[in-house]
């Protein structure tokens, strides 16, 4: 998956023929369309530009409207700009001109130098030659991060409407080198669910038993418990939940060439499965929400 150049559209909505399961799938980092100017003012070449990008997660879970739940992914790249953020998550050293009052200059996501329009790629890679005005910030916050979430939005709110509760999978993937605090394992994948307060603690746990039972490892909060999508859209106690799932790269992704490994198939299988699964359980589950909820 090389940098694409030129026209295209922000995002788009991956529908089912009919949405029959309470799912919203999501993927916000897989984007791969690069503006020209974008890759003129970068100093990175076009693999170090893509260490940050969540390679080809929009196809892992390609399964998703098959199944009855439509997929949202994004096309411009997490490096231009990251809508898992604050709207105005943004670092003044970055712009020219002073950033508008509501800007959140202070977040540790701003300080790591990954905040709405990221500083940084991978390990304290920089990404500019320059400076950008304020007027380029606010212009891609305009034209890219207000409407992906409208339509995310819109998403789970019809979701919700039609099934009486929305269970949105917020989808991302992790380096391989990542490890559980205080051991030595490395994860397959990460269920995030912001220690409880963005899903039901059930859907976790079932989340977790179907990867288990699928022969992953997985692990629940540590180290990633979910990021602005997650924390933003979970209302468990109004039936909106929301799990972030992040996938060791190094399942299906040569880390050095960024390219698929021959394992990418085998993961898309699983992951099918996986979707299949937490389906089923959802069936049970919303009998038991609407149940507790009379």
């Amino acid at each position: 998956m090389d940098c694409v150049t030129g026209d295209f559209e922000h995002f788009e909505i991956r529908e089912p023929t009919a949405h029959t399961i309470p799912f919203v799938y999501n993927s916000p980092h897989s984007g791969n369309r690069y503006p020209p100017s974008f890759l003129n003012d970068a100093r990175l070449d076009s693999v170090a530009i893509r260490r940050s990008a969540d390679h080809y997660v929009d196809e892992l879970f390609a399964a998703a409207p098959e199944l009855g739940a439509p997929l949202l992914a994004a096309h411009f790249p997490r490096a231009y700009l990251d809508v898992n953020r604050e709207p105005y998550e943004l670092d003044p050293k970055m712009f020219d001109g002073a950033l508008p009052p509501f800007a959140n200059i202070n977040s540790l996501r701003v300080a790591g130098g990954l905040g709405t329009i990221p500083r940084i790629v991978a390990e304290n890679m920089e990404i500019y030659r320059r400076r950008l005005t304020v007027e380029e910030g606010l212009s891609r916050i305009d034209a890219l991060y207000k409407p992906y979430h409208t339509a995310l939005r819109r998403l789970i709110a019809r979701t919700h409407t039609r099934f009486g509760f929305s269970i949105l999978i917020d989808c991302h993937s992790m380096p391989g080198n990542i490890r559980i605090a205080g051991s030595e394992i490395r994860p397959d994948f990460i269920i995030g669910d912001r220690f409880g307060t963005s899903a039901s603690a059930d859907l976790s746990r079932a989340a977790i038993s179907f990867l288990t039972d699928l022969g992953f490892s997985a692990a629940r909060n540590k180290p990633y418990a979910g990021g602005f999508i997650t924390e933003h859209y979970g209302r468990p106690v109004r039936g909106l939940h929301a799990l972030q799932i992040e996938i060791n790269r190094a399942l299906y992704v040569d880390e050095v060439t960024l390219e698929k490994r021959p394992e990418f198939e085998a993961v898309a299988g699983a992951l099918s499965c996986f979707m299949r699964l937490m389906a089923e359980f959802a069936d049970e589950f919303g009998s038991t929400t609407a149940l507790a909820a009379e």
